[in-house]
């Protein structure tokens, strides 16, 4: 009987949780092309990041995602700039393991997100991902790769943050697994700065494995909440290594990341 309850309960907040993530991202983004047609030029990408921190913390609300943040600029509430000192583009580099990764990175990070090819099709999210300047990978393509990489470029020489998810999809557990070149090629091109962030979820209901993205997003928003932490890391010089080096530095920092991150879930220092 119990569990009758509890799967009725999680059928209705998937039903309501999903109307409500249509609601909300057609309204916010009626709001962001208000605010953007009101502002002046040189503050459209100001208006942009706003709008964007606000829809990644409402879907964090709506999703009942509980945030636990550790590091610079996101343990006092800040989003993480996107660029650095010098005026160029950072470039952050995140384990990847569930749907909620994305508004967690829009909640946190100052980044254009790069993401697989096929969600610019999707309904309502490729929408949204369209218009705040996602950065679509075809991970089979060494076209659509190269694509990317000169995409990222321009993109961290106009001062902007870039997001990657370099293990190139999701993966279930707290291993990170080897990093994919584009996100390091990029940064040798540019002499961006690499930020490692570390992920965990309390449990294992929030990861995305052996099932469809519809699958997990029913499972994910059956949920009643779900703990999640991130800890930012120092940012990693670009010059002065091979690829192949820089990129196992930086998965190794993430790694670090990913149990700090763990041991905050478990109200641990």
């Amino acid at each position: 009987m119990k569990a009758d309850v509890r799967g009725l309960l999680g059928k209705g907040r998937f039903v309501g949780r999903t109307a409500a993530f249509v609601g909300v991202t057609f309204g916010m983004y009626g709001m962001l092309e208000v605010d953007t047609a009101l502002s002046a030029s040189g503050e459209r990408e100001e208006v942009l990041h706003k709008w964007i921190r606000r829809y990644g913390q409402a879907l964090l609300r709506l999703y009942g995602v509980q945030g636990i943040a550790r590091g610079a600029h996101v343990e006092r509430g800040e989003m993480y700039p996107g660029r650095d000192e010098r005026g160029r583009g950072r470039i952050f580099v995140m384990n990847h393991r569930s749907g909620l990764d994305i508004p967690i990175s829009l909640a946190y990070v100052e980044a254009t997100i790069v993401s697989r090819a096929d969600l610019a099709r999707w309904p309502v999210i490729g929408m949204a991902a369209r218009r705040v300047g996602t950065v679509f990978v075809d991970r089979q393509s060494r076209q659509s790769g190269a694509a990317a990489i000169s995409t990222m470029v321009q993109a961290i020489e106009r001062g902007r943050g870039v997001m990657v998810y370099p293990e190139g999809t999701t993966f279930e557990g707290d291993e990170v697994r080897p990093f994919r070149a584009g996100a390091f090629l990029t940064a040798q091109r540019t002499g961006a700065e690499i930020v490692p962030i570390g992920l965990a979820y309390e449990g294992e209901a929030a990861s995305y494995g052996e099932e469809t993205f519809a699958e997990h997003m029913v499972r994910v928003s059956s949920a009643p909440t779900t703990r999640a932490a991130i800890v930012v890391g120092d940012p990693i010089p670009s010059g002065g290594e091979e690829i192949d080096a820089l990129r196992e530095r930086a998965r190794s920092e993430v790694q670090a990341l990913v149990h700090k991150a763990r041991r905050a879930l478990l109200g641990n220092p």
